[in-house]
């Protein structure tokens, strides 16, 4: 059982902000912003090649809901998902992160590592 899957149980302790029948909001352990949560489906789904359409209409207006309770629904949020080992996805269980707070920089490539990895 990974990680994830053990928070919904909750056979580990997390920090939520919203909880629905289907899915589940939570601080991340190791924030990157004022604001960095995580939104994750109950429901294991490994990643997002893996995500039915429905779940993922679902799981849209759960999203919208979090970032009006949070505060920033009108200030502007960062939202992505990482996918797979090469997309930088370290827990097997499709989640997003919504990071927000503060005006969000863009620091991951520069230019010359953008062409770099072309």
């Amino acid at each position: 059982m990974c990680v994830f899957c053990k928070i919904v149980e909750g056979e580990i302790p997390c920090n939520k902000i919203l909880e629905s029948d289907e899915f589940l909001c939570f601080h991340d352990a190791n924030p990157r912003a004022p604001i960095h949560l995580l939104i994750i489906p109950k429901k294991h789904v490994e990643n997002f090649q893996e995500m039915s359409p429905e779940l993922m209409s679902a799981m849209t207006p759960f999203i919208q809901e979090v970032a009006k309770k949070m505060g920033v629904d009108l200030s502007g949020y960062r939202l992505l998902t990482n996918n797979g080992e090469d997309g930088g996805q370290e827990v097997p269980h499709f989640h997003f992160h919504l990071l927000g707070g503060t005006k969000l920089s863009w620091s991951h490539f520069t230019p010359d590592d953008t062409h770099k990895a072309l």
